[in-house]
Formats: C-alpha cells, sequence, structure tokens
C-alpha cells in the first residue's frame, strides 16, 4: 500500500522525461567518481548507487521527485558511467564497498551528518555491506532489488545470467553483444529489467543507446561489467559469517525494501527473508514491476521513502 503521508508532500513528474542532472568528478582518496548532484544544499543529503551495467542516470526521476526536500548525490561506480577504473583494477564488491564508504565520508563532512542511501541491484548489495560497517554513515536505508545471494536459481531463470559468472564464458557473451546495434542492445536490457519495457519513453531509449555507444569505445568497457559481475558472484561464495545475509542482520538504519513481483534478476521469493534479516525493516512489492523500481515507478518510490522519512 502507498503512503498516503508520502503522496501529499510529492510534486509531479513533468510530461516529458526529465534531463540527466549536472556532475563532476569528486576526488576521493587515489580515485575519484563522476557524481551527479541535484537537491536542495543544506538539506539532509541522499546518495544513491546504481546496479551492474547502470549508472547515476538511473536515478535521475526519483532524484528530481526528492529535490525540494533532500540535497541528491548520485555517484558513477568505478568503470561505469563517467567515472575512472578504479587504480588497482579491482571491481570485487569490497572495492565497490569501498568506494560508496569514502564518497559518503565526503558527503558526511560536509553535510555534518550521515546520508540516507539508496541502493538497488549491484548497489542494493554494496549499500547492505556499506550500512553493516558503517552505520555512522548511514541515516536510512532504501533497497531497491538488492543483489543478496541466491546460490540455487529458481524456475524460469534466463541461462545467460548463470553463464556470465563463469570465466572464458562472459567473453563470448560480450562479443555477441557487439553484433547488436546499441539501440539493439538497450532493448534487450530493458527487456530484461522492466515489467513493460513499452512504457519507456522514446526519448529515454535514445539516449541509452546514445551514451552506450560512447561507453562501447572506452577500454575497460567490457571489464568492468564483467568484472564486477564475477566479484558479486564470488561474494556470494564466502563462509556465512561473512556472507551478506550475515551482515544485512547488523543493519541498524531504519530500512525499506522494495521489489518488483516481475523481477527477472532478483528474484521476489527472497524478499520476505531480507525483510526476516534487517531488523525492523518494512517491506513492499509492486505487482506491475520489474527489477527498476525507482525508473518505472519512481512516483511510488519517492511515497515509500518519504513515509519512511
Amino acid at each position: 500500500m502507498t503512503s498516503e503521508v508520502g503522496a501529499r508532500e510529492l510534486r509531479q513528474l513533468p510530461a516529458a522525461p526529465v534531463p540527466a542532472f549536472p556532475g563532476e568528478q569528486v576526488g576521493l582518496g587515489r580515485r575519484t567518481l563522476f557524481v551527479r548532484r541535484a537537491g536542495r544544499p543544506g538539506a539532509q543529503p541522499a546518495v544513491f548507487v546504481h546496479g551492474l551495467g547502470g549508472a547515476s542516470t538511473n536515478w535521475t526521476d526519483l532524484m528530481w521527485l526528492l529535490q525540494d526536500r533532500f540535497d541528491g548525490w548520485a555517484p558513477d561506480l568505478p568503470g561505469f558511467g563517467h567515472s575512472d577504473p578504479p587504480p588497482s583494477g579491482d571491481y570485487s564488491l569490497a572495492s565497490h564497498v569501498h568506494a560508496v564508504v569514502r564518497l559518503l565520508e565526503h558527503v558526511a563532512d560536509a553535510a555534518g551528518g550521515p546520508v540516507h542511501l539508496f541502493g538497488n541491484s549491484l548497489g542494493g548489495a554494496v549499500s547492505t555491506r556499506v550500512a553493516a560497517i558503517r552505520p555512522d554513515l548511514v541515516r536510512t536505508l532504501t533497497l531497491i532489488s538488492p543483489a543478496l545471494p541466491v546460490l540455487r536459481p529458481r524456475r524460469g531463470t534466463d541461462p545467460r545470467l548463470i553463464l556470465l559468472m563463469v570465466p572464458g564464458v562472459s567473453r563470448l557473451v560480450t562479443r555477441a553483444s557487439y553484433n547488436q546495434s546499441a539501440r539493439e542492445r538497450v532493448q534487450a536490457v530493458l527487456e530484461l529489467c522492466y515489467a513493460d519495457p513499452t512504457l519507456v519513453p522514446a526519448e529515454r531509449i535514445a539516449e541509452a543507446a546514445q551514451e552506450l555507444e560512447r561507453r562501447r569505445g572506452l577500454e575497460w568497457f567490457d571489464t568492468a561489467l564483467m568484472a564486477s559481475l564475477r566479484g558479486l558472484a564470488r561474494s556470494y561464495l564466502v563462509r556465512p559469517s561473512d556472507s551478506l545475509w550475515t551482515q544485512a542482520t547488523l543493519v541498524t538504519a531504519p530500512t525499506l525494501l522494495v521489489w518488483g513481483r516481475h523481477d527477472r534478476l532478483v528474484s521476489a521469493t527472497i524478499a520476505s527473508r531480507a525483510q526476516a534479516a534487517i531488523p525492523g525493516s518494512r517491506l513492499v512489492i509492486f505487482e506491475d514491476c520489474g527489477h527498476v523500481a525507482q525508473m518505472e515507478h519512481p512516483v511510488r518510490v519517492a511515497q515509500e521513502f518519504l513515509a519512511l522519512v
């Protein structure tokens, strides 16, 4: 059920797609991250962490909806979007966690307090671990289809998702993707991530195709995607005391879990387990939604977040 409190406090999205917010490179010690900003300076900060193969622009609509009340920061993870690859070439989950922790320290220092942390998919796994190990940096936690471990693939799982985790096979899959035009590749991703990809505006598809063409020209394009995927898979194969499920039990921030009933990448069947693992968390399942609720139903995500805060 959508919060009436959140609904009363929300602006309306414009008819035309919201353009991407401007950003800049932010120095964080030995690394830099490209970070887009939107919102009210001096307000409580919110940080938005995208999923595998995504970018800071995955949060554009949600940031627009929340900009009157929050100071929004959306990074491109190392090797994605406009961020350079990590200096060490390390795309493990721990490396992405370290990058986000450094950004949160930077934001918290500037704002004088902890942040509202959002994470989708890979970004949800990263954010779960960040909230567990650095509770001082996280005011609230909103996880949208977080990529928590499911070691037994469920019936109907696309076999390509399993094959991508096997070194060597990933090269073949990546090479095959180059035979598709940028628009065809974008359409294939939308069909995997959205419950109803026909609802995506043509302008958004054109923007995504243009961005894919740009990224295909980067020498680390393949590496960032495939190494991050394998790093996520390796994080599933650790001793129980180090697992994401165990770390989820250590989260102390008020937590909102959002899942799409038609998520083809992170099954909604684990949603209740995630709610049970994170103390005091609240679970909302959108019936007409896939893997990227913040893009498919940004107004409803914003409403639920406002109810949390």
